[in-house]
């Protein structure tokens, strides 16, 4: 039994926000004091380090379930098969539906329970479920719909990743423009008659829970007269890149090694779009795990720079895009055999080897 992604779809909310829009902010430390950098000076370092240089916001009337539903329906249209036959639909995501100017998040009744009825999905045997996961949720969505599927409990599953990070960002706190909009989902099938060696290879997942585990979290504005009663998605940039430099190329070895996939076979990787400079380093450390000084050109289909960091979204837009050609210089045939990992709020990591 193989699992295939059959079908691909995405949605990149219409509202294009640029670093320029950052320009006039008062931005404050953890310690609540005022950065006095000059705003033209501190976005273009942000935009030096990070490579972003806008993001999406969805609209005032979208939610996140809206975007997954969506983005849901154009994996369905790709696959061509017929809603009613799914017997999964997990929704990773990590806010809930969080309504515009407010950070309350909903997720009662669940997002997939949520998109199941804007589909709609009448059978009641497609199972419909969220996953909490940090940015790592769709991935991590794909690697348990396909031990479902190797088990022999459900031969259809639908997978989506979706936020409104810009519903829950602390406007004083320079992360705030990391973060954006976004959802990407994939049918994935049991396909008896699909070429040997395709679909997924296998794959690797971890948690490191300890000291690591606070590394992302909901804190207080750093703005010295918020309310305190308010948190925001508040992440140590530092240790985050520190951490993911040390430990996801380990994982995307090791995930490789288990499934005795030679390095010099991997035509794309797909990783997180966090930040630039941190995919950047991360790949090129894996690939030195081998031996390599530096990792090969166009190895990375990257969306970062138009779409910014919409967590459990990046992955499946960005594959998504690359699937249908809609990234210049990035393709994919049958056959390639990609990589796609993450690492995110738990700390979480995962990685998946996938042959098209």
């Amino acid at each position: 039994m193989q699992t295939l992604i059959t079908g691909t779809g995405s949605y990149i909310p219409g509202e294009v926000r640029s670093n320029q829009d950052f320009a006039f902010s008062e931005f404050y430390n953890e310690r609540r004091q005022r950065i006095l950098i000059d705003a033209v000076e501190l976005i273009g370092k942000f935009e030096q380090i990070t490579g972003i240089a806008q993001r999406r916001y969805a609209h005032e009337d979208m939610n996140a379930s809206d975007m997954a539903a969506l983005a849901a329906a154009a994996a369905i249209y790709d696959a061509g098969v017929d809603p009613e036959t799914i017997d999964q639909l997990i929704v990773a995501h990590n806010f809930g539906d969080v309504l515009k100017h407010t950070c309350q998040s909903d997720a009662v009744p669940s997002l997939a329970t949520r998109v199941k009825r804007a589909l709609p999905i009448r059978n009641p045997g497609c199972v419909a479920y969220d996953l909490l996961f940090g940015c790592p949720g769709w991935l991590q969505g794909l690697i348990q719909a396909d031990a479902y599927i190797k088990a022999g409990l459900t031969r259809k599953c639908l997978v989506v990743g979706t936020e409104t990070l810009s519903r829950v960002i602390d406007p004083c706190d320079r992360d705030s423009m990391i973060y954006s909009d976004g959802a990407g989902a994939v049918i994935l099938e049991a396909l008896d008659a699909a070429p040997a060696n395709s679909g997924i290879l296998g794959s690797v997942s971890q948690t490191h829970a300890l000291a690591e585990g606070e590394y992302i979290t909901l804190g207080h504005s750093y703005r010295p007269a918020a309310d305190p009663r308010t948190r925001y998605l508040k992440m140590q940039g530092r240790k985050v890149y520190e951490f993911a430099l040390r430990t996801v190329p380990a994982a995307m070895k090791a995930c490789l090694e288990a499934c005795k996939v030679n390095i010099d076979q991997i035509k794309k990787i797909f990783l997180h779009q966090a930040n630039e400079k941190m995919d950047a380093a991360i790949v090129k450390a894996f690939y030195q795990l081998y031996g390599y000084g530096e990792a090969p050109c166009h190895i990375m289909p990257m969306n970062i720079r138009e779409l910014g960091n919409s967590s459990v979204a990046t992955i499946p837009t960005l594959f998504d895009m690359v699937r249908k050609a809609a990234l210049p210089g990035h393709s994919l045939d049958q056959g390639d055999t990609i990589l796609f990992a993450s690492v995110g709020a738990g700390m979480n990591i995962n990685a998946l080897c996938y042959r098209m």
